[in-house]
């Protein structure tokens, strides 16, 4: 099965590079370029692929303006952010705008491969340096004697562990160590909650933990946030 993508980049050499690499590629076809974030919205619709390669910083309309658009129309499209910024509060904005990765444009070309092809299946990337900073920032989880928040109050006591695995970015394989279950219980679960919160991806699992204040920051990076 060939996966279709779309380049979305305002540097045509950028997105050259890029052409250059994804077309050694059996499985995988540009099928277009858009140089900002409006032209990718009219290609997307027009061409439907199953990838958008998007930058953040573009002229007319930027990546996360642009994601935040595809998500709320019902695009099938998933959107994997590449950028040369590193910056939290660009990766913090990319995964609440619903985009399903988050890599850095150095990204080593197996790394960025492998990226595309995970997207693609439904699941979430986030440069490992990226992932590393973010859940050390909040990995604080409320005591028991804190009011679990009401949108958590459908989750059975096990999808509750589940997810708190999950907002804490955990693999599939390192969960069921954890608890001590098999690689395909963990996967029910795992499409359980999404279900049951109507996420997309595991990033939103991070997202809503965020939002709803099932993680709190730990206060190394300050007393507030």
């Amino acid at each position: 099965m060939t996966t279709s993508v779309l380049l979305c980049d305002d540097q045509e050499l950028v997105r050259a590079g890029f052409r250059l690499i994804l077309d050694l590629e059996d499985d995988i076809q540009v099928v277009g370029e858009a140089a900002d974030g409006r032209e990718c919205l009219r290609l997307t619709a027009e061409l439907t692929p199953d990838v958008v390669l998007m930058d953040v910083r573009m002229p007319r309309m930027d990546g996360i303006e642009a994601t935040r658009t595809l998500v709320a129309a019902g695009s099938a499209s998933q959107v994997l952010m590449l950028t040369t910024f590193d910056l939290d509060e660009l990766v913090y904005a990319a995964m609440a705008a619903g985009a399903s990765g988050f890599l850095l444009k150095d990204v080593p070309r197996a790394q960025l491969i492998a990226a595309l092809r995970l997207v693609v299946r439904g699941e979430s990337v986030l440069a490992p340096v990226l992932t590393r900073r973010l859940i050390e920032r909040f990995v604080s989880v409320p005591p028991p004697s804190v009011k679990l928040p009401e949108v958590l109050e459908s989750l059975s006591e096990r999808e509750l562990e589940v997810f708190g695995h999950l907002a804490r970015g955990r693999s599939n394989a390192e969960i069921a160590g954890a608890l001590i279950v098999g690689d395909a219980t963990v996967k029910t679960h795992v499409a359980s909650i999404l279900a049951k919160l109507g996420l997309r991806d595991r990033v939103q699992v991070v997202v809503l933990a965020y939002e709803t204040g099932y993680l709190q920051p730990t206060g190394r990076y300050g007393d507030t946030m």
